[in-house]
């Protein structure tokens, strides 16, 4: 096992050069050097092509461009399909082990993301009784900040009400806790997992499912990004505001005739992910994907019982 392992460090973009070239520099300005930035581009109408090709240029040695294929693909998608071209162009790309980072194209990194994460999965791997074939992902919390870069919140996981300490695979089915710009897999993880299902509400969580399954979720307890909220944000930052009977609002979700679509997304996922690893798993992870599957029902009162019930597993 390397202690100075090449990263590959993929990019999705999409009319992304309003911020992109800010995220580029940080990334370029790591503490920690041996990466490459694997970018595709999901066809985008700006400039932000012509930005990437002139960084690419200038740092040539750091960037590999995936060639235009007019398919927009969507975040999911085009992740999906970063993945999968480094493993299938490894040896090519410089990579003796296929580690991966994630990157949005509007945030900012702190300048030892990287030396940071690579600490905690070497270790991982290290103390693993099979070393380097358990699948690992290792996150971490992220500064909540304005467009103008203004801090909002010193912690994204607070910011979000997010109990992080609920990671087990039950757990993950019916709420997602890794924030996918911050996520960091192994090459085992990242065979495991693609290509990412269609029916995947997002790629992070779609490896979150399967690291909790297979291998190791760990969370690192620091803000290594500045998560940038704007107009354009593909999912954001919200703040949690708890649900309290006194409030209007609760009686209102208590009683909301209409079914819930992202509990019928998570439904599908679940679906999916029986179907491609069921045969894997353990019997109470099977039962627990057959109950949040259930979810797809369109009857609202049904919804919330199950969810209630797949939040108690």
């Amino acid at each position: 096992m390397s202690e100075n392992p090449k990263i590959a460090v993929l990019l999705a973009t999409y009319n992304g050069s309003k911020y992109l070239a800010e995220q580029l520099d940080s990334i370029l300005n790591q503490s920690y050097q041996n990466f490459l930035i694997v970018v595709r581009d999901d066809g985008s109408t700006d400039n932000t092509v012509a930005l990437l090709e002139g960084y690419a240029h200038r740092y040539d040695e750091k960037f590999q461009l995936l060639e235009a294929d007019d398919i927009n693909r969507g975040a999911s998608g085009s992740f999906s399909c970063l993945i999968e071209y480094v493993l299938a162009n490894q040896q090519a790309l410089g990579l003796d082990e296929a580690y991966m980072m994630f990157s949005d194209q509007d945030d900012v990194w702190f300048e030892d993301k990287i030396e940071k994460q690579l600490a905690v999965m070497l270790e991982a791997e290290r103390t693993s009784p099979e070393t380097g074939a358990v699948p690992v992902l290792v996150h971490c919390d992220l500064q909540v900040v304005s467009e103008q870069n203004v801090s909002i919140s010193e912690s994204f996981v607070r910011y979000q009400g997010l109990e992080i300490t609920r990671n087990r695979f039950p757990n993950l089915l019916v709420s997602n806790l890794v924030t996918g710009c911050t996520a960091f897999i192994n090459e085992s993880l990242a065979r495991q997992s693609v290509p990412v299902a269609k029916q995947a509400v997002m790629h992070d969580w779609w490896l979150a499912l399967v690291a909790t399954a297979f291998g190791r979720l760990i969370y690192l307890e620091m803000p290594l990004v500045y998560y940038r909220q704007h107009e354009n944000n593909t999912i954001g930052a919200r703040e949690y505001v708890k649900s309290v009977p006194l409030r209007r609002t609760f009686w209102q979700k208590v009683f909301d005739p209409n079914p819930n679509q992202h509990l019928i997304d998570i439904a599908r996922q679940a679906r999916e992910f029986r179907q491609q690893f069921g045969k894997q798993l353990t019997i109470r992870n099977n039962l627990c994907l057959r109950l949040t599957a259930c979810m797809s029902f369109r009857v609202a009162l049904l919804q919330k019982i199950l969810f209630r019930i797949a939040r108690r597993l």
